[in-house]
Parts: C-alpha cells; sequence; structure tokens
C-alpha cells in the first residue's frame, strides 16, 4: 500500500512537471490533451469513474499518448483492474520505455497480480537494473520477485479449482463477507452492507444476518440478527464460538470505545443477542484493534492490531483468558507469523491449535495469501506454509474459514462487479484439509424428574491430562464442544444439590456433523446411599502418589464437600486385576487414603471422611481390554450419611 501510494505521487509529479516545463506530452492532439487534462483532475480528487471515461477518451484520440495510458495504468492499480492496468503498462513501456523507469515496477506489479509470473520475472528484473530506483522500490521489487520464483514452482494448471457461490438464499446485489460457521455446520453468520435507515450521513451501514443449513442442503434465507446486536452503526468481522452462543465482533467509531475500532462480545440467551459489550482494555487499545477470532474452548482470543510492539503495519495478536475470566495482556508472536508487511484475518480453527491468516509480507500468488500454523504445546508456532494455488490466487485472499469437518472452506470474493462481494465455499483437497472434528452434544438432566439442570462441565484431553474446556451448559441443560476425533476424554460434570458425574470416553473416528457423539448426562440428587463414581482422579502404575492431572476433579470434589457440608462420605479405591490380590488390596487402601489426605489439607474436616480399599473385589468391566481395566481403575464416593456426626 505504502509502495502504491510512492508510486502514485512519483508519477504526479512527473507528469505535473512536464505542464509546468513546458516539455511536450507524447502526443500532438490538442483533443486528447483535454481528455486527459480533465481525466487528472478528476484523478487528483478520486473520481475514478470520471477520471477513467475522460482518459479512455484521450488515448482514443491518440493510442501513442504515452502519459495517458500511464496514468490509466496508475488508475487501473489503484482500482484494482489489474487485466486493464497490464494493457495500458504495456502500451507505456512500447511507446517509451525510458522516459518514466517506474513504468516498468507498475508493469510487473500487474503482471503479478494477473498471474503473468513469468512476464512479471522479466519485467520486474529489467527494471533492477536501471540505475536511481530507491531502496524502498528496490526492497519491494525484490519481495515481488521472490513470488515470482515461489508460483513457478508451481507446475501446471496453477488454479483449477472453482468456488461455488452459497446462493440466493445468502447473497444479494448488496455485499456479504466476513463468513463464520458453528461448529455443527449449521449456521452462518455474515455481515451485509445495506442501506442506512433514514438516509442521513454515510448511505450505507454494515449489520450481521444469520442463515440456517436447511435438510435439503443449502443455506436457508439470510436474517437480519436484528437489535440490540445491529445498531445504526458499523458491526462486521465477527467470530461466532463452536456452539452458537456467543460472538466476538468489531464495532467503530462508538462512544464507548477506546480507539477507532475495538472488538466486542455479545450473547444469545436464547432468544436475541445481547447488546455488544466493549471487550475493554487490555485487548481493545487506543489504537486500532479488529477481526477477532476466538478459540472454540474460549480461552484465546486472536485479532489484528497496529499498536506498538509490532512487525510492521498490521500484525496478529492473540490474548490468553485466565481462571478469572479475564483477558490477559496481548502477546505479539512475532516473526513466527507477522512481517514487515500486513497481516489480517485470522481464523483459529476447531481443533484450538491450527491458526490460518492472511499476509501479503512473505512469497505470494499476487496479493495477500492464506497461510497456515499450528501453535506446539510449548506455545511456540510452526513455520507458516502458503495453502497453495487450491486456495490462493493472484487477488487478494482474507477473511478464509473452514468447517469442523475439515473438508469445506468458506470466504468471500468479488466474482461478479454487478454483484459485489458475495460469500462463496469451495471443498478442500485432501493435501491441505486440517484434522476432522466432529462434536460432542450433551444434555445435564434430574435423574428421577427428567428436567434440564443447570450444571457446570469440563473435558480433559487424558492423553496431555490438560483441561480443554471449563464452562456452563445453557439454561436447557445443554452444551456443545468440538473435539478432534482420535483421543480419549474425561468429563466431570457438577451442579449444586447434585452428585458429581464423571466418565471418560473415546472419540473415535466416525463421528460427523450430522452424526455427532450425544449424551445425556442424568444427576442424582445428594442423599444417604447414593455414589459417585469419580474416573479423573489418576495415579501412576503401582503408585498411590496422585498426579497434577488429579487436581481438577479433586477440585470439583472439595467444591461439592464444601457446598454440601454436612454430608459424611466413604472414599473406595479400586483396581484392575494386573498383580496380585494383596497388592491391590494394599494399592487400593493407599490410594483412597491419598484422596482422603488430599482434602483434610484442604481444609475438609477428618471427621467428616472415610477410607476403604476394595482392590479388584468390584469390577465394573472386564479386566482384558485396556478400556475394560480403565473403567475398574476408579474412586468411587458414597454418601454415609447427609448429617454429620462427630465423635466425641
Amino acid at each position: 500500500m505504502r509502495i502504491r501510494f510512492c508510486i502514485s505521487a512519483l508519477l504526479m509529479i512527473i507528469l505535473s512537471q512536464c505542464a509546468v516545463t513546458g516539455q511536450n506530452y507524447h502526443t500532438r492532439s490538442n483533443r486528447a490533451l483535454k481528455y486527459y487534462d480533465q481525466g487528472k483532475r478528476d484523478y487528483d480528487l478520486l473520481y475514478y469513474a470520471r477520471a477513467e471515461t475522460s482518459l479512455q477518451m484521450a488515448v482514443r484520440e491518440d493510442d501513442g499518448f504515452y502519459e495517458a495510458h500511464i496514468l490509466l495504468g496508475q488508475l487501473y492499480s489503484d482500482t484494482g483492474d489489474w487485466e486493464k492496468a497490464v494493457t495500458h503498462y504495456r502500451k507505456a513501456v512500447a511507446i517509451d520505455s525510458l522516459f518514466f523507469v517506474p513504468a516498468l515496477y507498475g508493469l510487473g506489479r500487474a503482471e503479478l497480480r494477473t498471474g503473468r509470473y513469468a512476464e512479471a520475472r522479466t519485467t520486474l528484473e529489467t527494471f533492477l537494473g536501471k540505475p536511481g530506483i530507491t531502496e524502498k522500490l528496490r526492497a519491494e521489487t525484490e519481495k515481488m520477485l521472490t513470488s515470482c520464483r515461489f508460483a513457478l514452482t508451481f507446475p501446471g494448471n496453477y488454479f483449477g479449482r472453482e468456488p461455488v457461490n452459497a446462493g440466493d438464499s445468502v447473497n444479494t446485489a448488496l455485499d456479504e463477507y466476513w463468513p463464520s460457521v458453528t461448529g455443527d455446520g449449521q449456521q452462518l453468520i455474515f455481515t451485509r452492507e445495506v442501506k442506512r435507515a433514514g438516509g442521513y450521513g454515510r448511505d450505507k451501514q454494515e449489520d450481521f444476518y444469520i442463515s440456517r443449513w436447511v435438510s435439503d442442503g443449502y443455506w436457508g434465507t439470510g436474517r437480519n440478527a436484528g437489535a440490540p446486536l445491529n445498531t445504526a452503526g458499523n458491526e462486521g468481522a465477527q467470530s461466532i464460538s463452536s456452539d452458537g452462543r456467543s460472538m466476538y465482533f468489531t464495532a467503530c467509531d462508538r462512544n464507548d470505545g477506546y480507539g477507532r475500532c475495538d472488538i466486542y462480545f455479545s450473547f444469545h440467551d436464547g432468544n436475541r443477542w445481547s447488546p455488544g459489550v466493549n471487550a475493554g482494555a487490555p485487548v481493545n487499545s487506543t489504537y486500532w484493534e479488529s477481526q477477532p477470532s476466538v478459540s472454540p474452548n474460549g480461552r484465546m482470543l486472536f485479532f489484528v492490531s497496529n499498536r506498538p510492539g509490532g512487525q510492521g503495519g498490521m500484525d496478529i495478536w492473540y490474548s490468553v483468558r485466565g481462571s478469572d475470566g479475564k483477558w490477559g495482556s496481548p502477546v505479539n508472536p512475532g516473526k513466527a507469523i507477522n512481517t514487515i508487511g500486513d497481516e489480517f484475518s485470522p481464523f483459529i480453527y476447531f481443533n484450538s491449535r491450527t491458526l490460518y491468516f492472511s499476509s501479503n509480507g512473505r512469497e505470494t500468488f499476487g496479493g495477500h495469501d492464506i497461510y497456515v500454523t499450528t501453535m506446539k504445546p510449548d506455545s511456540t508456532w510452526t513455520p507458516p506454509e502458503n495453502l497453495g494455488p487450491a486456495i490462493n490466487t493472484p487477488a487478494d485472499e482474507t477473511g478464509l474459514v473452514i468447517e469442523s469437518s475439515g473438508k469445506r472452506a468458506y470466504f468471500s470474493s468479488v466474482r461478479d462487479k454487478s454483484r459485489g462481494k458475495d460469500i462463496f465455499y469451495l471443498d478442500l483437497p485432501e493435501s491441505i484439509q486440517p484434522e476432522p472434528v466432529s462434536y460432542f452434544r450433551g444434555t445435564v438432566i434430574d435423574k428421577a424428574t427428567g428436567a434440564p439442570i443447570s450444571a457446570r462441565y469440563e473435558l480433559t484431553d487424558l492423553s496431555s491430562r490438560t483441561s480443554i474446556i471449563s464452562s456452563l451448559t445453557d439454561s436447557k441443560g445443554g452444551f456443545f464442544v468440538c473435539l478432534p476425533q482420535g483421543y480419549s476424554y474425561g468429563l466431570n460434570v457438577t451442579a449444586d444439590g447434585y452428585m458429581i458425574f464423571s466418565e471418560n470416553f473415546d472419540f473415535v473416528e466416525g463421528y460427523t456433523s450430522a452424526e455427532p457423539y450425544r449424551k445425556t448426562i442424568a444427576l442424582n440428587k445428594v442423599r444417604k446411599g447414593e455414589f459417585m463414581r469419580m474416573y479423573n482422579v489418576f495415579f501412576d502404575t503401582d503408585s498411590w502418589e496422585l498426579l497434577e492431572a488429579s487436581v481438577p476433579e479433586l477440585e470439583m470434589l472439595l467444591e461439592f464437600l464444601r457446598i454440601n457440608n454436612t454430608v459424611v462420605i466413604e472414599i473406595g479405591g479400586h483396581t484392575d486385576s494386573d498383580g496380585s490380590d494383596e497388592h491391590n488390596q494394599v494399592l487400593s487402601e493407599k490410594r483412597a487414603a491419598a484422596v482422603r489426605n488430599y482434602l483434610i489439607k484442604r481444609g475438609i474436616t477428618p471427621e467428616r471422611m472415610f477410607s476403604h480399599g476394595y482392590g479388584e473385589t468390584s469390577p465394573m468391566a472386564d479386566n482384558i481390554t485396556a478400556a475394560g481395566k480403565r473403567l475398574n481403575r476408579r474412586t468411587e464416593i458414597t454418601i454415609l450419611s447427609e448429617g454429620i456426626v462427630v465423635k466425641k
């Protein structure tokens, strides 16, 4: 962008000097000069349509009018009509290749943006061989040559995949852009530029629209999300949570803003979206913040900002949500993601690790290209990879999102200027599909009555022993979580007045968006004789030392005992059948005692807890398979009494 203005300014100086010094233009036609002068005045005032008409009249009068072709090349570059820019720059260079050397730069840039990579390479190399080139232009030219060489490494047909228009139920003659899709693939939220009510001030504004997937295999009619989410101002560049219950978005020029544009939050209560609430500091600052993307587990918020501390123009930043629910100070991942150019439109995929973004600071196919990087366990990032010609073209690619199956991408593009921007989708080649992610849809009910319960749930990745998500169900007891397939997970559910639910399960391949993993969790009321199996209390093999991964479930048990502060419990230890009966009996007793000691150290009265080891005598499943053994290795909590009896 800055280089474009540099070329434009230099061009204006050259052309102005021609007029001031009386230097002859490359024409003898007074009519052509008249049209040219009018076109140049309109161009200076950014009246591009009028300028184009006048300049086209000038070259019709004299096709050898060098300056008119140069200015048309610049005008079409400014407006993104690169094919026409190539035409007029080539004519100018053919007329006089030495008069205005940066014309070669303009031509090479336009050839690059139209996918003429071999021609662009030749033109730009010729330009670099000319004297008097500024360091900025030289650096930008070298960068474009890198892109040419990169693109030429891809053999055959470059851009063979044609995107599919999302249909007239979503797209209109107005502009539609910034799509986002819920984890179940059933809801599409996008931004539409609509006519402003009342007709005062700016004649257009941006609003959110929502479309739902219908059974016939297409998107239903997009509906305005309505007030209070949509206002008389501009709302856009949204990120919908995987369960469709919350949204982060960008709004500008609001009275509660920190800077020109800020990030806002809205929540759906089952009936409508709440008014947008400014995310506040430290996410927002006096600088520009926009284009948020929230991870499916709700713990990371990615966004774009030009605040200090970045690598170049617009950078991608992220903030991590603390245990107190507040966003931490934003982190710039540095050169691992950002460049001296501009990075835009981050999208964190449904596995909460894979990040897609747009950049013009690396080798590209012409403009902004889409890249992918993955966060490693140590929070560093893999080197970004260009998605290649299956996605990227000589045009700008931004705002790409991928549905949870990993197979289909959505984005916005201008393919028909009479329709403006539309939402498109593209089925990705298998080579660049991310790992498939399905979802777990749960419902929490009262076991006796079947009535839904508002509860807290937590899911843990058993391979890494890390918490994936901890949140609340909706008012109907429901929750929704996106999960990568092929892993084992631990689930805990708690509600006031109820026993804790604990379970391990394998999220095997085969679950899809159409056939997800569904489970109804029935909770028992707290009463004498009831018990709860704690499957997420972990010990090493042949050890009774509690592992760190046990803490989340033990903290739930601790909170349960604090809330139900009169119950007396038995802590029962159970093992699988590996080892001798005597060994397993002693091991189970020590493990049960370890849990009791943990709770005593955290303030629970010793008289409220008894521990007992059952060894391998009460299996829940077979002792042959790994899954069966895992079910048998457990801690059980039984309610002995609802009222505490303290022995004197």
